[in-house]
C-alpha cells in the first residue's frame, strides 16, 4: 500500500478552535447542562474543596525516606498489567498486557511494561552473568557484565511489540479493551552496547552470514537473524528508562532488535553464534510464522508494520464528562521507520481527519497523537490509521484477510474500531 492510496484528510479550517476562550465557553455550556441534571452545584454555591481546609493540608505528609524506591500513589492502583487467563495454559509461559489506555506520552514505565515469558522470569545476578560470542569468528570471546560496561555506550528509544499483539482479532472483534487488543507493546529508552561493537571485537569471518541469539532461561529461547541486521541497529542493553532492567524484562542483559518482532528481543542473553545460515529453531518454524489461508506458512516475517490504536476513548477509558470538548488520543508506530502522520475517523472510515502528533515521529519508536474535537453526544465509530515515512499506510482488516485469510495469529496491524455510544461507553466492534 503506497502513499497515493491514502485518502486525503478534509480541511480543518471550520473545526472548533479550542483556545482558552473557546474552551471556557464550551465548558460553561457543558456545566449548565450538568447543573440542569443535578450533577453540579448551582452557580455561586461555595465548593468546600476550595473554601474549607482539607485534611491533607492540616498535618504532615510522608518524609523523604518513606518509600526508598518510589511507588505509584494508591489512587492509581488500577493502572497495572493484566493477564487474560484463558489465553494460555499457565502463567509461566504467558503474557500480560500494558495498560496503554491509562497512560499518556510515549515512554512506558517499567512497572507497567508488558511481559512475555516462555519458562518464567528468572533471577540472574550480575556477577553470574556471561555472554559468549562464538562460531564463525576470529576470536571467540566471553564477556562479564563489567566487561560490557567498559565498551562505548549508546542510548536508544525503541518500541517492543509481540508478534501476537492483536492476534485474537483476526477472526473478528474479541477482546474488549485497548490493553488487551494492543497492550503487548512497550516503549523504553535503552542503554547498552551495540551488537556490532561486540561482533567486531570478536572478528566475523567472511563466511558468517547469520547469527543465532539465545537466552539463559530454561526455555533456551533462540532466534536466527541475518548478519546485516545484527551489524545495523541491534543493541545489547543493560538499562531501561535509566535504571537496571527489571527481572521480567531480562535483567541483567537483554537484546534489543529495533522494529522487529518481540520474540527476537532475547532476554537474559547468554550467547551469540555466528553461522553460515539460520538454525530453523522452534521459535522460527512451528512458532512465529504466519499461517496463510491455504495452510502454508510465511516465515522470516520479522518486521512490525505500521500500526496505531486509539487508547482513549476506548472500552477501558470511556467518556465520563458528557458532550463538549473531547481529547481523542492514541499511539502509532512502525518497524520500518518513523510515523509521518495519523488520521482519525469518527464514522468508521468514511471520512478522516489528520491528528496532531505530540512530537515528530521517531525511528522505530511510539508516537503519541491527539485530535481535539467538540463531541455532541452522538455515537462514534472511532478508528485511527498510521502512515510511516516510507509511505506505507495501515491497512483494514479485510485487506489483510484477502492476502492471509483468518488462520493467522501474528503480525495483525489492522485498523481497530471502537463503537463509542451516546453514554460515553465504548465497545470493540469490527468495521472492516
Amino acid at each position: 500500500m503506497n502513499e497515493k492510496d491514502r485518502a486525503t484528510p478534509p480541511d480543518h479550517s471550520l473545526d472548533l478552535a479550542l483556545n482558552r476562550r473557546g474552551f471556557l465557553r464550551a465548558g460553561a455550556a457543558a456545566g449548565a447542562l450538568a447543573a440542569g441534571a443535578g450533577a453540579a452545584k448551582a452557580a455561586g454555591t461555595p465548593d468546600p474543596l476550595i473554601t474549607d481546609v482539607q485534611p491533607w493540608a492540616q498535618g504532615w505528609g510522608d518524609g523523604v525516606d518513606a518509600t526508598p524506591y518510589g511507588l505509584p500513589i494508591r489512587f492509581e492502583d488500577d493502572v497495572v498489567r493484566r493477564n487474560v487467563g484463558w489465553l494460555t495454559a499457565d502463567v509461566i509461559s504467558s503474557i500480560n498486557f500494558t495498560p496503554i489506555h491509562a497512560l499518556d506520552g510515549t515512554i512506558t514505565p517499567a512497572g507497567c511494561a508488558f511481559e512475555r515469558h516462555h519458562s518464567g522470569a528468572i533471577e540472574l545476578a550480575k556477577e553470574d552473568y556471561r555472554l559468549m560470542i562464538h562460531g564463525l569468528v576470529d576470536k571467540p570471546l566471553v564477556f562479564t557484565y563489567e566487561d560490557l560496561e567498559r565498551f562505548p555506550r549508546v542510548n536508544r528509544t525503541y518500541f517492543l511489540e509481540c508478534a501476537a499483539n492483536t492476534g485474537m482479532e483476526w477472526a473478528g472483534a474479541q477482546l474488549n479493551g485497548a490493553q488487551f487488543t494492543h497492550g503487548m507493546i512497550h516503549n523504553m529508552e535503552y542503554s547498552g552496547v551495540t551488537l556490532r561493537t561486540l561482533l567486531e571485537e570478536a572478528g566475523v569471518k567472511p563466511e558468517g552470514k547469520w547469527v543465532y541469539v539465545e537466552g539463559a532461561d530454561a526455555s533456551s529461547n533462540g532466534r536466527s537473524m541475518p548478519l546485516e541486521k545484527a551489524m545495523d541497529d541491534v543493541l545489547v542493553a543493560f538499562k531501561a528508562n535509566g535504571e537496571a532492567l527489571r527481572k521480567e524484562h531480562g535483567y541483567p542483559v537483554r537484546l534489543c532488535v529495533p522494529g522487529w518482532e518481540g520474540n527476537m528481543w532475547v532476554k537474559w542473553l547468554r550467547r551469540v553464534e555466528v553461522m553460515e545460515g539460520p538454525v530453523e529453531s522452534r521459535e522460527e518454524t512451528s512458532k512465529y510464522t504466519d499461517t496463510l489461508a491455504d495452510g502454508t506458512a510465511r516465515k522470516w516475517t520479522w518486521v512490525m508494520d505500521a500500526k496505531s490504536v486509539v487508547t482513549s476513548p476506548s472500552p477501558q477509558s470511556p467518556i465520563k464528562h458528557g458532550p463538549g470538548p473531547l481529547v481523542i488520543t492514541g499511539l502509532a508506530w512502525s518497524g520500518r521507520g518513523a510515523i509521518a502522520a495519523v488520521d482519525v475517523s469518527i464514522d468508521g472510515g468514511k471520512t478522516w481527519r489528520e491528528a496532531r502528533l505530540a512530537n515528530p515521529g521517531q525511528d522505530k519508536a511510539l508516537t503519541r497523537f491527539y485530535l481535539d474535537v467538540e463531541w455532541d453526544g452522538s455515537e462514534m465509530l472511532l478508528q485511527s490509521r498510521a502512515v510511516d515515512d516510507t509511505g506505507y499506510v495501515q491497512p483494514t482488516k479485510n485487506s489483510l484477510r484477502e492476502i492471509r485469510g483468518e488462520n493467522s495469529v501474528y503480525h495483525n496491524n489492522c485498523i481497530q474500531t471502537w463503537w463509542v455510544k451516546s453514554n460515553g461507553e465504548a465497545e470493540n466492534v469490527e468495521v472492516s
